[in-house]
């Protein structure tokens, strides 16, 4: 646990010859192995069930399909059965939805950032699994990729406040917010 910042309220009205402490701290939570073993789940973009055309695509995908699963009539082994289910229903989804497409958040990251952020988890994981020393030299990696972070964010704010001073001199208040 980390504490951050810690103040005292020496005008507190309360019933008491103490002072009032207010203190801000923070909680490390460790990642279990099996969580950080699913980072690389892939998701359907579901939202294109909202369209009906695509709805239809996909309900026909789906229900010939599992018709042919009808059709074997494998009641004997109910894994396989189960298998053939899961595989029917991901098909199906890539192939008429297909698969949501990571978010960018941050207007500075962008594919040299991305270049780095595999390496980064692969050592991350390798770690997790094996917190041996040769693990923990690959640490370095993600050491490298931070300060590329770091660096790609000093970069953009840099320019962003340049631009800032930029249309206050020329009085272009519109463009600032």
């Amino acid at each position: 646990m980390s504490i951050l910042d810690v103040r005292t309220f020496r005008g507190a009205d309360c019933v008491t010859d103490h002072y009032l402490v207010v203190a801000e701290a923070r909680k490390k939570l460790v990642v279990s192995k099996q969580a950080a073993q699913k980072f690389d789940v892939k998701r359907f973009n579901l939202r294109k069930l909202n369209e009906l055309e695509v709805r239809k695509q996909y309900q026909i995908k789906m229900s010939k399909r599992f018709a042919d699963l009808e059709n074997l009539n494998d009641s004997k082994n109910i894994k396989r059965a189960l298998k053939n289910i899961k595989q029917n229903t991901k098909t199906s989804a890539k192939g008429s939805l297909g698969l949501n497409k990571l978010k960018q958040h941050q207007p500075w990251f962008d594919d040299e950032c991305l270049h780095f952020l595999d390496p980064r988890k692969k050592a991350k994981m390798q770690w997790l699994q094996n917190p041996n020393q040769i693990n923990i030299n690959n640490l370095n990696i993600r050491r490298k990729a931070s300060r590329q972070f770091q660096n790609k964010k000093k970069e953009y704010l840099k320019a962003e406040i340049y631009e800032l001073e930029t249309h206050s001199k020329i009085k272009k208040y519109k463009r600032l917010g």
